[in-house]
């Protein structure tokens, strides 16, 4: 998942990503993701897997969350940008970032496996939605404010975090990811909003 587009459409800071990011139409993101076998969860496979989808988060400015069948594993795990998790996230631009990062002042990526959301609050709200696999479309979605899930970490420990605004928005979107649901299914106002190059300003 994206953060929402910047108030003007410019996203010169935005690089085309080596690690490559599954588009809509591919058959994985319509499929109902696997549970993780706990066998599997410390195995070199899975490692490999989380880091890649770490990567995609890393080659790409406005990624905060990434699905596992995003990169074409059809495995129920997801990762949040460590940087959702800054008190003044939604205040920092992507120099400011870079700048957190280069200190080592971003908290790590969290990984969630096998996440299973167990408590929605009844307030809803709509938010602006994008994709990294719906490139370069945003819409709006409606969401509950605050969500709670429970889900094992990388190294197979169980935990449950409860979260609003932004975090909430992310959970309930990449689960949907793993229920072979994409934001389109239930946006309204869908609209096209590309990056633009610094010669086009």
């Amino acid at each position: 998942m994206p953060a929402t587009p910047p108030k003007t459409p410019k996203i010169s800071s935005v690089k085309a990503a080596p690690t490559p990011v599954i588009q809509k139409g591919a058959p994985v993101l319509r499929q109902i993701a696997k549970s993780v076998p706990a066998k599997a969860i410390r195995s070199a496979k899975l490692k490999r897997i989380i880091e890649r989808m770490q990567r995609v988060i890393a080659e790409q400015d406005d990624a905060v969350a990434v699905a596992a069948p995003q990169i074409g594993e059809p495995w129920r795990i997801f990762v949040v940008a460590g940087k959702v998790f800054l008190p003044d996230y939604a205040e920092l631009d992507a120099d400011q970032l870079r700048e957190r990062q280069t200190a080592g002042l971003i908290p790590p990526d969290a990984v969630y496996i096998n996440p299973e959301i167990v408590k929605l609050s009844r307030q809803k709200q709509t938010l602006l939605e994008g994709c990294l696999s719906v490139r370069w479309l945003y819409g709006n979605v409606e969401r509950a404010q605050k969500a709670t899930v429970k889900a094992l970490d990388e190294h197979g420990k169980p935990f449950t975090r409860g979260a609003s605004g932004l975090l909430a928005q992310i959970f309930q979107h990449e689960t949907d990811h793993l229920n072979g649901i994409l934001f389109i299914d239930l946006a309204s106002d869908l609209r096209e909003e590309p990056p633009q190059d610094d010669s086009t300003t």
